[in-house]
C-alpha cells in the first residue's frame, strides 16, 4: 500500500486500507512460476481458467454464470476504413448480464459468499447493479442496489428480475455510494463498490490474461478502454505485472493504455492533461454513457499511473461522436456496442488523427457492454 500498511488477512472481510486507499490482492508469484501455459488446454472457457492467480483458497469453488473468455474479433471492415490492418474488438457484451461487470462481480460475490456475507450492497450507474444482482441471486444472498434516479429503466427492471431491492437516489453515482454506505454500514451489509473491496479487480484483470492468450502471448501495441471507475484499467495493468512475474510475458512488453471518458464527465482525462496525480470532482457530470458518468473515482491515481507508465493517452469524447461510433461498429462489424464502446472507437480516430497510433500498430478496443439497454440514444 502507498502508506506501508498491511498485509491484510484475506480470510477476513477487507475493504479499504486504514489510509482510505484501495486494497489489492497479492499472490505467491514465485510459487506460481511452476504454473505452465500448457495447463490451460482443456480448461473451461471462462475467466476461472486462470484460477491459480484468482482469489480462491484450496478447495474453494467459484460462483460462476459462465463469465469471461469473450471473443477477440478482428475488425476488418472498420480497420480498412481507418487504415489499420491489425484492429481488434474485445467484445465484453457477451458476458452474463451483457457487460464486462460480470467479471468483477463474479469474483467479488464469490469471495463475499465464502467470507459469510448475507446482504450485499452496491452503488451503480446500471451494469454493475445488474451483475451484482444476478450473482447475488445465484449465491442466495440479498442484494441492495443504489442507482441514480434518472438511470435507464432497463437497468432497474433487470435488477428487479434478479430479486434485488432497488433504491433510487437523487444525484450521481457518488451520491448513491454515499447513501448506500450510510444505510448499509450500521447494518453490516457487505459493500462491493468499485475499488472499495479487493476482488472486483481480480475478475476484471482476466481481460488481460485472455487478451494475451488469444493473441498467442503477444500483446497489442495499444489498448483503448472506456473508463468510469477504472477497475478494468487497474486490473489489466496488475495482470501484466503478474504475467511478467511468472515468466509468461517478457518484462516491459506492455501495451500503451488509453483511458477514454465522456467530455461531459472527464475527471481522469483532465488530471492527465494537467499532470496531476489525482483527479478532482467533476461538476455537473453528464453523458449518455451511464458507465462513464463517474465524477470522481477512488482509484483515479492507479488509472493515471497505468496510463503514464505505459506511455499511453487520455481522450475525452462527445456524446454525439460516441453514438455515431456505436452505429459504425454495428453497421460495419455487426457488433452490439454500448456508448462506452463507441467512445473507445472515436478515441482511436482521435489518436490516428494526431498520428499517435500508426497504421502498422496493433490495436485492441474494448466494447464493455451491449446496445440493448441504450437503444434510446440511437436516433
Amino acid at each position: 500500500m502507498p502508506c506501508g500498511a498491511g498485509p491484510y488477512d484475506a480470510r477476513v472481510a477487507q475493504h479499504l486500507c486504514t489510509c482510505g486507499a484501495p486494497l489489492l490482492a497479492r499472490y505467491d508469484l514465485p510459487r506460481a512460476r511452476t504454473w505452465k501455459k500448457d495447463s490451460l488446454r482443456g480448461r473451461g472457457a471462462d475467466m476461472w481458467r486462470y484460477r491459480e492467480l484468482m482469489p480462491l483458497f484450496d478447495g474453494e469453488a467459484p460462483l460462476t454464470l459462465g463469465e469471461g473468455w469473450t471473443p477477440l474479433l478482428p475488425a476488418r471492415r472498420l480497420g480498412a476504413r481507418l487504415g489499420l490492418d491489425r484492429l481488434y474488438i474485445k467484445d465484453e457484451s457477451l458476458n452474463p448480464t451483457n457487460s464486462f461487470k460480470a467479471r468483477g462481480l463474479s469474483a467479488a460475490v464469490t469471495r463475499a459468499a465464502l467470507l459469510g456475507a448475507r446482504i450485499l450492497s452496491i452503488p451503480s450507474a446500471g451494469n454493475a447493479a445488474n451483475a451484482m444482482a444476478a450473482y447475488a441471486a445465484a449465491a442466495g444472498l440479498e442484494a441492495q442496489v443504489f442507482m441514480p434516479a434518472d438511470v435507464k429503466v432497463p437497468f432497474i427492471k433487470e435488477c428487479e428480475l434478479y430479486g434485488a431491492t432497488v433504491n433510487l437516489v437523487d444525484g450521481l453515482i457518488t451520491d448513491a455510494g454515499r447513501i448506500a454506505a450510510e444505510r448499509g454500514k450500521p447494518l453490516g451489509w457487505y459493500d462491493v463498490s468499485t475499488l472499495k473491496e479487493p476482488y472486483r479487480i481480480e475478475g476484471k484483470k482476466t481481460m488481460a490474461y485472455e487478451l494475451a492468450e488469444q493473441l498467442e502471448w503477444r500483446l497489442p501495441d495499444w489498448i483503448i478502454y472506456p473508463t468510469g471507475g477504472g477497475t478494468g484499467m487497474v486490473g489489466m495493468w496488475k495482470a501484466f505485472e503478474e504475467l511478467e512475474a511468472i515468466g509468461w510475458m517478457p518484462p516491459g512488453d506492455r501495451p500503451r493504455m488509453v483511458t477514454v471518458q465522456a467530455d461531459g464527465c472527464a475527471p481522469i482525462v483532465k488530471a492527465f492533461q494537467d499532470g496531476a496525480d489525482r483527479s478532482t470532482m467533476w461538476p455537473h457530470a453528464r453523458t449518455v454513457a451511464d458507465g462513464l458518468r463517474v465524477p470522481k473515482a477512488i482509484g483515479d491515481f492507479l488509472v493515471l499511473r497505468a496510463v503514464r507508465d505505459s506511455g499511453g493517452a487520455a481522450v475525452a469524447v462527445s456524446d454525439r461522436d460516441m453514438v455515431s461510433a456505436m452505429r459504425e461498429l454495428g453497421s460495419l462489424e455487426g457488433i452490439s456496442a454500448a456508448p462506452e464502446g463507441g467512445a473507445a472507437v472515436h478515441a482511436l480516430k482521435v489518436l490516428l488523427r494526431e498520428e499517435r497510433v500508426r497504421p502498422s500498430d496493433s490495436v485492441v478496443i474494448f466494447n464493455t457492454g451491449g446496445a440493448l439497454k441504450y437503444l434510446d440514444v440511437i436516433r
